[in-house]
């Protein structure tokens, strides 16, 4: 089965985190909520206060195929401060694993040099910093094994994707159904 690790930091913005925790549980995914401190509770931009699955020293970097950055914009600047994330990240990237960053998160990539020569989007306002991509205005884009979304209005189609690339988009499409994000038929966004 494959896996993937979500990261909350200090400040997250709760719906793009969990939107992505909830469709791919929903999918039959296994995704665990890794906080980037031993602290097992994170406050997300909004005060609210969620219980991880693991903290950052119980997380097994071996089990994941995936992993994924919420945005929000204290949160995304912390995930940013957490060097041994950035080394995952940069880690996984180059073997050819799924990185995933909605919202501001995708200028984490930016500055790291993932984005050069690919297609991705941000929140508006962050796409000076992602360097050397092909910026659209898209929702959700999906660009080999690196996966980009805007903010939390894209939430559902940034869950949807990731879904879909461990799913299928055949299974992606009946969760969007399911969840009355689509009508059956319906065209996708």
């Amino acid at each position: 089965m494959k896996r993937i690790a979500i990261f909350f930091a200090e400040g997250y913005e709760e719906i793009e985190g969990l939107t992505v925790v909830d469709i791919c549980r929903r999918c039959g995914l296994a995704i665990d909520m890794v906080s980037i401190t031993e602290q097992k509770q994170v406050k997300g931009s909004h005060g609210i206060l969620v219980e991880m699955d693991k903290t950052w020293s119980q997380a097994d970097f071996a089990e994941y195929d995936m992993l994924v950055l919420p945005g929000g914009g204290d949160g995304t600047k912390n995930l940013e401060a957490c060097q041994a994330l950035m080394e995952q990240v940069d880690a996984f990237y180059a073997s050819g694993k799924y990185v995933a960053a909605i919202c501001a998160a995708p200028s984490i990539l930016g500055h790291r040099g993932i984005l050069k020569g690919r297609r991705a989007c941000s929140y508006p306002g962050f796409e000076s910093h992602l360097a050397g991509a092909l910026v659209t205005k898209g929702p959700v884009e999906v660009d080999g094994n690196v996966i980009t979304s805007r903010g939390m209005g894209t939430s559902i189609p940034f869950a949807l994707a990731i879904a879909g690339v461990f799913c299928g988009r055949q299974k992606a499409e009946q969760m969007a159904e399911a969840i009355v994000y689509r009508e059956s038929g319906e065209d996708r966004p």
